[in-house]
This record gives structure tokens, sequence and C-alpha cells, in this order.
């Protein structure tokens, strides 16, 4: 682990002229114009169409046994498949590992070893955070084919709920940057989708995912979820543990969840927080039950 940390202050320190090329990206051509259609992935019988599904709908067919989570991976699978070379949310898909992740979850709750309201949800990470044995880039040459020995945190927690890591969303060089290169806006393929956690906020507009992570130093969660018309929260300084993730700063970066709804976000923030002894800045507070909590008084 130690070695990891050395190579990450490493090029860090050797990639100054890269950062600063990352402002200078031209943003990629889109292959057509206008909004993405709505109805792009195939209904299920009975006319549902899978990746239009809430995180919190989901999870409560997945629950009750009305919903494989094998179904709905390979739904949202099918979905990337067909959109992602026009959008060009995802560095990184994992299919095969997500199908498997799927499969186990789905045996796990046929035996009533059901975790919660993640178990079985089809979700991404941006590709600043550490996947292990799957390439972590930050969007950078520098890091083309860097692959991890470990998981970030807040990767592993989601795991641990039972989500079911799809892929590795995109982001301008290292998040330096209000737009995402190479990734359009499901709402309009001319424009981008904002950054720096860009890739997560089409995703989710698109119905690519049912939930994301972000990173936000100066409102990279915010300005994409914005302008893709989705949900991003930046969470208070210390609440969501940053360990495992490349960062620009040490002191402004916070790492937040992303959804189509506020419900969804509250669902993935209880998930996400709480006290990490590996992040030095994170804080020891009691973690709300943010979907009962939290969710009433933003709902209002």
């Amino acid at each position: 682990m130690k070695e990891n940390e050395a190579t990450r202050r490493d090029f860090l320190k050797n990639s100054a002229t890269t950062l600063t090329g990352a402002f200078l990206a031209p943003l990629a051509e889109p292959s057509g114009t206008g909004p993405l259609p709505q109805q792009a992935s195939t209904p299920r019988p009975g006319g549902l169409d899978l990746p239009a599904l809430t995180l919190a709908e989901a999870a409560e067919r997945i629950r009750r046994k009305q919903l494989s989570p094998v179904e709905l991976t390979q739904a949202i699978l099918d979905r990337i498949e067909q959109l992602n070379p026009r959008l060009g949310a995802f560095i990184t898909v994992t299919a095969e590992q997500a199908l498997a992740a799927a499969r186990a979850a789905e045996q796990e709750i046929q035996r009533g070893r059901y975790r919660g309201p993640l178990h079985g949800i089809p979700v991404g990470v941006k590709d600043t955070h550490y996947t292990a044995g799957i390439r972590t880039t930050a969007a950078s040459r520098v890091l083309s084919d860097f692959v991890p020995g470990f998981d970030a945190t807040v990767v592993r927690k989601l795991q641990d709920a039972g989500a079911i890591l799809t892929g590795k969303t995109n982001l301008p060089e290292f998040s330096f940057g209000g737009v995402t290169a190479g990734t359009n806006n499901p709402w309009d393929l001319s424009r981008n989708s904002g950054g720096s956690s860009g890739g997560s906020a089409a995703a989710l507009a698109a119905g690519m995912l049912l939930g994301a992570t972000g990173g936000d130093t100066s409102g990279s969660i915010r300005n994409p979820a914005a302008t893709c018309g989705v949900v991003g929260h930046k969470a208070t300084f210390g609440l969501v543990s940053r360990y495992g993730v490349v960062p620009i700063s040490w002191t402004l970066d916070h790492v937040g969840p992303m959804a189509k709804t506020v419900e969804d976000t509250a669902i993935l923030l209880r998930v996400l927080a709480g006290y990490d002894p590996k992040d030095s800045y994170s804080v020891q507070v009691t973690v709300p039950d943010y979907p009962r909590t939290g969710f009433r008084s933003w709902r209002g």
C-alpha cells in the first residue's frame, strides 16, 4: 500500500504540465445533435423500462424479489453499449465483473441475505476512485495503465452494501476543468455535460446508471448535476472518506453521491458517509439515516 501511495505522489509531482494541458483539451465532436431517444433500451415484458427506474424504485422491486439484479444489470449494460459511443460517459466498463457480482447478489437475496437498498443496484464511480484490479486513469495518459491494488474507501463501502460496479466514469484530466472533454450532454449532444464529474452526470441522465459518485473541489459535482438535470450532493468536508481517491487539493476535495433524485442521493450518502481512520481529515460523527430524516427535510 505504501508503494501505491509513493507512486501517486510521484506522478502528481511530475505531471504539472499535463495538468495545465487539461484546461485546453478540446471538446469531442458529437456524433449527432439533439437529445438521445427517451426509450433507447428494450423495455421489459410488461412495458417496464428498467434503466428508467430510480434507485429507490429498483431497490424496492429487488427487495420484494420482483426484479432480478442480473436482469437489471444486463439492462444497464445493454444501455451503456448502445449509448456510450455517442455520450462518452465511461472510460472503463466492467461488464464481466458486474454480471458476476449481480449473480452473487441474486443468490444472496434469494437466500434471505438482503443487505439493504443498494443490494443488486448498478452504480458507477468517477475514474479518480481506486478500484482493485481495475485501472484508474483520472482521464490521463500518465495513468493509462495504472491498476491499483486496493479499493478506495467509498468503492469498498458501495460493494459492501451490495452495489454492482458497472464502470468508471469520465472526467477532465485529473479533474481540472469545468467541462468533461469527450462527454456529451444527453439532452443535447452538441453540448458538454459539465465537469469535472461529467461522466457520472451524463450516465445518470441517460439511464446508464442508477447511482454514481463524484468529486467536488470547486463545483465538480454540482456543475454537471445541474447541467445534466440530475442530483448531486457535495457532502460536508470530512463526512465521506477520500482515501484512495486521486486528489486535487487535500483541504478542498470532497467526495459525494450523484443520482436521479434527492431520495436516491440520500440512500447513497447513507452508505458513503462515516469515519475512516485511513483518511486523516475524516470526522467522527454519527451518520444520520438520510433517507428517513434528511430526505424529508430536503423535500420540504
